[in-house]
């Protein structure tokens, strides 16, 4: 006898991230960091792109499932380490969606599609890459940058933002000068029409 194919279910998708970052012995405000983190991706992808399909919410909801599991701390310091420990992030991240959208019906194709974003494989060239990057940086900086900004010195402020302002696209860039009110130094970065 074989089974029937399950329908995918976004709402326990998104239940199960929610779940496993619940775990994250990290609080923010009160509340799990991680969970809390997932909550304010889907609050700015729900602004940006309304009509987002299942595979960018799912993605954007897990965007650092578990995320503690892995520390910094546990890779060199300095951006070889840095960037070593992203990969990894990364490679975890879609390795945990994977299991969990199977859990909640969604299909093999759909699951690598998931993974394929959590890598951030195709940015600026595949287009729910780019979104979910631009939702990240919206994320980063409605809610990260002002704490993160406190504990560096001023003088890496303006590449911080360069560096933000570079991943994102020229649509999410226009927004960010609409929405965020920017000192001249720092909104420079989001005019520029080619960032490097």
């Amino acid at each position: 006898m074989t089974l029937a194919a399950q329908t995918p279910d976004l709402p326990r998708a998104l239940a199960l991230i929610d779940a496993a970052n619940a775990a994250d012995p990290n609080l923010e405000a009160g509340e799990p960091a991680a969970l809390l983190y997932g909550q304010r991706m889907t609050e700015e992808l729900d602004r940006l792109f309304p009509d987002a399909d299942p595979i960018l919410r799912i993605a954007a909801r897990g965007q650092h499932v578990e995320r503690w599991l892995l520390p910094r701390s546990s890779y060199p310091m300095g951006k070889p380490g840095y960037l070593e420990w992203r990969r990894e992030q990364g490679r975890r991240h879609a390795e945990r969606v994977a299991g969990i959208m199977a859990e909640a019906g969604f299909p093999e194709a759909d699951q690598q599609r998931a993974g394929t974003l959590l890598r951030k494989e195709g940015i600026k060239r595949d287009a729910l890459v780019q979104a979910l990057e631009d939702v990240i940086c919206f994320t980063f900086l409605r809610w990260y940058f002002e704490p993160f900004a406190a504990t560096r010195p001023a003088e890496d402020i303006p590449g911080i933002v360069e560096k933000t302002a570079r991943k994102m696209s020229p649509e999410a860039r226009a927004r960010v000068l609409a929405e965020f009110p920017l000192p001249e130094a720092l909104a420079a970065a989001f005019r520029d029409e080619n960032p490097r």
